[in-house]
């Protein structure tokens, strides 16, 4: 009977010392106590450090705690990815993660990061579908007809691209997959280049912003033919989409999203999460975003980790197929 009450009374407290560390695991009531840094694989100034640091400065209000944006540019988005595989789990570094990260994860030999094991997704800050456009010279009005036209001239069309391995480069590459022709790849330092390009007449077409294009469509200097997202763009609601237009399954769609390190207790995820979605469900943040031509998202951790992992798989297969690697 001694024995049985000894043993209970261990059990006891080991489970009475126990009990506060996974409370506190849990609950995590006093997060966060410092500043957070939020790392930004961009220069400041861009479209997404603008974005990134209208969301961080609502964290800041909401968690009473300051969000501090940390621009990590360079090495094709590597360098930020880099800083935070080597931190803490602990909720205090987070960053911006976009569609190049999960392109890289094929693309680059020796990353510093493996975007499959070392990040946990926090919440999807926006999607930011594509335009298929045109120079107005080019003689069709919609994808199909341009379809049509690189098959009956093979290797005559080209289309522009944002650099090799880019969103636009495997879109464009994608289509032609999907729509059996072939077309000549044309890759600048940035899309704006090729976008000006298109206007000359010097390409036939690019994968472009919605932003980027919007006037020059609106001038009558370029056509839009489809919009690369699964579903019509708010921004642009009489576009169709690509898999509207004739080729079904079709789907090129820019992102961004904030993550932090695997191991992070998932109660500080969850919370920050929690606390982006309500930002970007308002009007005043979330409307913000409309005018570039994304959509504000807000998505649960586990929602995003899904859908950063999901598109890495997927842009894998894609360049797998074309041979593509980068050094």
């Amino acid at each position: 009977m001694h024995a049985k009450q000894c043993l209970a009374g261990l059990c006891l407290v080991a489970c009475a010392a126990s009990t506060p560390a996974f409370a506190q695991a849990k609950t995590e009531p006093g997060y966060p106590s410092r500043p957070i840094r939020l790392l930004v694989p961009i220069s400041a100034g861009g479209g997404a450090d603008i974005s990134t640091r209208l969301v961080a400065t609502r964290l800041t209000d909401v968690l009473g705690q300051q969000v501090v944006v940390d621009n990590r540019p360079g090495g094709s988005g590597n360098i930020a990815l880099e800083t935070l595989a080597n931190s803490a789990p602990n909720g205090y570094t987070m960053a911006l993660l976009t569609t190049t990260h999960s392109i890289n994860w094929s693309l680059h030999k020796n990353l510093p990061y493996d975007v499959m094991k070392d990040f946990v997704g926090v919440s999807q800050l926006t999607a930011q579908p594509y335009c298929l456009s045109v120079n107005p010279k080019v003689p069709a009005t919609t994808v199909m007809e341009l379809v049509d036209l690189a098959r009956a001239r093979p290797g005559t069309l080209t289309y522009g691209s944002a650099g090799i391995g880019s969103l636009s480069h495997l879109a464009g590459e994608l289509l032609a997959r999907i729509g059996k022709f072939k077309w000549i790849h044309v890759p600048y330092k940035g899309g704006v280049l090729g976008i000006n390009d298109a206007i000359a007449g010097n390409i036939s077409s690019q994968f472009t912003t919605i932003i980027g294009t919007q006037a020059h469509v609106k001038a009558g200097r370029l056509r839009w033919l489809a919009i690369s997202s699964p579903r019509r763009s708010t921004a642009a609601p009489n576009l169709p989409t690509v898999s509207e237009a004739g080729l079904p399954n079709f789907a090129a769609v820019g992102f961004y999203g904030v993550v932090t390190r695997t191991g992070t207790p998932q109660p500080i995820v969850d919370k920050v999460s929690r606390e982006i979605a309500k930002i970007l469900q308002s009007p005043e943040i979330g409307g913000r975003f409309a005018l570039d031509g994304s959509e504000p998202v807000g998505s649960t951790s586990k929602e995003f980790t899904d859908y950063f992992k999901g598109e890495a798989k997927r842009y894998a297969a894609l360049t797998k197929e074309l041979g593509m690697r980068s050094e």
